[in-house]
């Protein structure tokens, strides 16, 4: 199952070509759970993959389920409970610097 590359237009530049490739392909997947499973991990790339490129706008959920859908013409729906929403390293709180040591004078 080959597609098209240089002939599709990437729909939407800030996730690239390979999640419009996935979607794609899952759109044509045939059983279910194997189907569910892509487009979990599909949606948790594009969250990850939004918050680096709209720093600025929201990346959660919602905006990466209805991406989803509009990339996969409606075939696909994603939803995902809040309280199982991935943590990303952007959102993380930042660790706690350790002091620094000063060094001897010789």
């Amino acid at each position: 199952m080959q597609l098209n590359r240089k002939t599709t237009p990437i729909k939407m530049r800030n996730y690239g070509r390979i999640i419009q490739d996935m979607i794609e392909y899952a759109c044509r997947m045939e059983d279910m759970q194997q189907r569910e499973a892509l487009v979990s991990y599909v949606a948790q790339c594009m969250r990850q993959k939004n918050a680096v490129w709209n720093r600025d706008q929201d990346s959660g959920i919602a905006r990466v389920a209805e991406d989803i859908e509009r990339l996969s013409g409606g075939v696909l729906h994603y939803e995902m409970p809040q309280a199982q929403e991935p943590v990303l390293a952007a959102e993380a709180p930042a660790p706690a610097q350790q002091p620094r040591l000063k060094k001897k004078k010789k």
